[in-house]
């Protein structure tokens, strides 16, 4: 690709002047909704200018729908105002043309959105002093199946892209380096910087690791990956799939959030410190303190769908219960503190499925949590922690179901990320299993039809 990433701007005024810059003439301006599906509309140069003035508004549904676009929240259906954010402009990497903005409600139902949900985490944490910086890495599966094949074969019995790939080989990378320097140039167009990507665990799986900056652009960053991805395979009749678990016959896919907090002055970093033996400050245990207490309550926030709790169990590499060590790949969060400006948590709970702006809002908003009640936490695991449930913490729920009720009994859960927000959220998520549990599977009929 010949085009390059757009500057960032700073204001309406500046994303004006970044498009008329580049020629840009139109531009995709949508809305994440709870699953981080991007709902958007294609507008003109003239009708941009109307809307980062504050002329703009959208059918308040996208946050009152599931996954499968059936409505569930409260009427009445109308048209809401929409904010639009100019800092999120990107280029859009299928035309030469086009931008992207990313948008949310103005209106009532901006209490709804996951991405004011983690605004209002960071808000928090500006007010304490704190600046935030973030990262996501997603493994996915590639699978050599177009649109049109996926439905033909009913989902199932699906064929692989580079089928022979093992962990991190270099036959297979080699075999596919036309593909994966594609991606990575579309990536690049987006403005999404790129610490690492390449292969994975497993037969069509990939890896992308995404590069630390600040929290809310980290956060934009990991959906607009998820979903250029997608639209890149499928352009080439791929298709990129960020399932938790695609079937028994595949690795659990990750979507790990990594996050640091420094001075917001000074910008010096707050999670390290030299004179405590593994590197760790009193602030990082606080912070590791508050997440892995509340992980049990809040689970749901980052599993928030019934497939994500099927990578949850033994046999993949997910962390299983609310652990933490340092530098330990098995436990629910890694603390890497080895120097300064790499000190950060990892949070490994969360799979590729997570939405973003919910992973990191849960993330930051337990560890402000955690500093705000000098929570410690127990002691690092230093062995194999995906069984092990430390003493005086819950064991995780197993189920989205369990998940949900109990974020909906959480005191803390509700004062650090609000009862509109929490009631709406655990509603969507009761719907979604009660969508799965009508649903009989082939496997399921083959368990019992002649046995029951």
């Amino acid at each position: 690709m010949a085009m390059e990433a757009l500057a960032s701007p700073k204001d309406a005024d500046d994303a004006l002047a970044v498009l008329e810059g580049n020629g840009i003439e139109r531009v995709h301006v949508g809305i994440f909704d709870l699953d981080a599906a991007f709902r958007e509309q294609r507008l003109p140069i003239d009708q941009v200018r109307r809307a980062l003035a504050g002329g703009y508004s959208f059918c308040n549904v996208l946050h009152k729908w599931d996954s499968s676009e059936s409505v569930y929240g409260e009427a009445p259906y109308v048209d809401e105002p929409v904010h639009l954010d100019p800092a999120s402009l990107r280029r859009y990497p299928f035309e030469a043309d086009a931008g992207l903005i990313i948008a949310d409600y103005a209106g009532p139902s901006r209490e709804l959105s996951p991405r004011e949900l983690l605004k209002a985490q960071l808000a928090r944490a500006e007010a304490m002093g704190f600046g935030v910086r973030a990262a996501l890495e997603f493994e996915f599966i590639v699978l050599d199946e177009s649109a049109g094949s996926l439905r033909d074969k009913r989902f199932d019995d699906l064929s692989l892209f580079a089928a022979d790939n093992r962990c991190w080989s270099g036959v297979t990378a080699a075999t596919n380096a036309g593909f994966v320097a594609g991606l990575e140039d579309m990536v690049r167009v987006l403005g999404i910087p790129l610490h690492r990507l390449g292969m994975e665990l497993g037969p069509g799986c990939f890896e992308a690791t995404l590069a630390a900056r600040g929290a809310l652009a980290a956060a934009d960053d990991a959906a607009l990956f998820k979903l250029f991805t997608k639209a890149f395979c499928r352009e080439q009749d791929l298709t990129a799939s960020f399932m938790a678990q695609l079937s028994t016959d595949f690795p659990g896919l990750s979507g790990h959030v990594h996050l640091s907090l420094a001075d917001k002055d000074t910008g010096a970093p707050l999670f390290h410190d030299p004179d405590d033996a593994a590197g760790l400050s009193a602030p990082m245990r606080h912070f590791i303190g508050g997440l892995v207490t509340l992980l049990p309550e809040c689970l749901a926030l980052c599993s928030h769908t019934v497939n994500a709790y099927r990578r949850l169990v033994p046999g993949n590499w997910a962390p299983r219960t609310p652990t933490w060590g340092v530098g330990n790949y098995t436990t629910a969060v890694r603390a890497i503190a080895t120097a300064p400006e790499e000190a950060r948590v990892e949070f490994r709970v969360p799979a590729a499925d997570t939405n973003p702006y919910l992973a990191m809002a849960l993330c930051l908003g337990a560890g402000l949590w955690g500093l705000e009640q000098a929570a410690e936490p127990p002691e690092p695991v230093t062995g194999d922690g995906r069984d092990l449930v430390p003493e005086g913490l819950e064991a995780l729920p197993r189920n989205l179901s369990e998940a949900s009720e109990r974020l909906a009994a959480s005191k803390t859960a509700r004062e650090c990320f609000s009862d509109a927000f929490i009631d709406h959220f655990v509603a969507s998520r009761r719907r979604e299993v009660e969508a799965i549990e009508r649903h009989v599977s082939a496997f399921e009929r083959a368990r019992y039809i002649e046995v029951v």
